[in-house]
């Protein structure tokens, strides 16, 4: 087991009512372990330490991240507002597209400015999207769509929503993988 005494400042434990343990690390190269509310502090305490080597590959990554970002600089308001203005013309007619293949309605499409989602369907249909898709690839912006039309199906990630997504977009994981590896980089560009 390695030493995990350099982590005690960046961890944090959420417990909840889940039945697993999870861990993250977040875009502060925080480490974010989620466990259930009964599980023993001696157990999640060894959970960390067998992660330890996950846990320094990870923070060296998101800190890697962080500095290519900071080189990259903010977004300025004009930009974003640039970016938004693109969105609202090409995301409603990717919505439109991809709608009927999906078999689905759907509501209100708005543009937002977020640091940490590209997208979500509220239980009515209204579908949000962050406009920081602009600077991903047509096909992950085309993926993010997709996701959200099919949760008008599934309003979860069961094995039945992906299974959704799957049939429109066959290669959904390796969109998805390039928004795991290069999202960060885009959402750290976001201003305030």
């Amino acid at each position: 087991m390695k030493n995990t005494e350099n982590f005690n400042e960046k961890l944090r434990i959420v417990r909840s009512s889940r039945k697993t343990l999870a861990m993250e690390i977040t875009k502060d190269a925080e480490i974010l372990v989620r466990a259930p509310y009964l599980m023993p502090e001696a157990e999640i305490q060894r959970f960390i330490a067998d992660s330890a080597e996950w846990i320094e590959k990870h923070l060296q990554k998101v800190k890697a991240e962080n500095r290519a970002a900071s080189l990259e600089g903010k977004l300025t308001m004009e930009e974003i507002r640039a970016l938004a203005d693109k969105a609202l013309v090409l995301i409603p007619e990717r919505v439109a597209y991809y709608a009927p293949k999906v078999g689905v309605t759907y509501g209100r499409i708005t543009i937002r400015n977020q640091k940490s989602r590209w997208g979500s369907c509220s239980a009515k249909g209204n579908l949000n999207f962050n406009c920081l898709l602009m600077l991903a690839p047509p096909e992950v912006m085309d993926y993010v769509v997709v996701h959200e039309l099919c949760h008008r199906k599934e309003m979860n990630h069961s094995r039945a929503f992906w299974a959704e997504v799957e049939k429109i977009l066959p290669d959904y994981r390796i969109r998805r993988q390039w928004l795991k590896e290069e999202g960060g980089r885009l959402l750290r560009r976001m201003t305030g």
